[in-house]
């Protein structure tokens, strides 16, 4: 199986230069004005133009909606410094929703893309999660 991680935004080019600039990501390949290939992580991330107010999906009643929105499925990106991540991050275009946390595991930073999207910086400490696994 391959994973493929795919962002709507309403501003292609704005969306290429956050995600690169914020996590040193590239663009692999661009599918006319409609799409592009960010490559550098362990999956491509595919961000995909949609309007503002088009149906997010054919039956469905929501309307795409980009100011800041809480969804179960969010992106995490694993760094070797959170403090180094969250500025980089920040001068790119992203909101810190406050605090980096510690925990057992490791350093988490809540933040929201420019295009509402929630994402999460994380930097695992000692043995990452497996300190926390039974």
């Amino acid at each position: 199986m391959e994973l493929l991680v795919n962002v709507d935004v309403d501003d292609l080019e704005k969306a290429v230069d956050f995600y690169t600039r914020a996590f040193g990501l590239t663009v692999g390949r661009r599918f006319g004005g409609e799409a592009a290939e960010l490559l550098g992580g362990t999956a491509p991330i595919y961000l995909l133009l949609k309007a503002a107010g088009t149906p997010a999906a054919r039956d469905l009643p929501q309307r795409r909606d980009y100011g800041r929105h809480w969804t179960p499925v969010h992106l995490d990106f694993v760094v070797p410094d959170a403090d180094t991540a969250v500025q980089r991050a920040v001068a790119a275009g992203a909101v810190l929703e406050g605090d980096i946390r510690t925990h057992d595991w490791g350093r988490i930073a809540v933040l929201a893309d420019p295009f509402g999207h929630g994402l999460c910086i994380l930097q695992f400490l000692r043995r990452g999660y497996d300190e926390i696994s039974g």
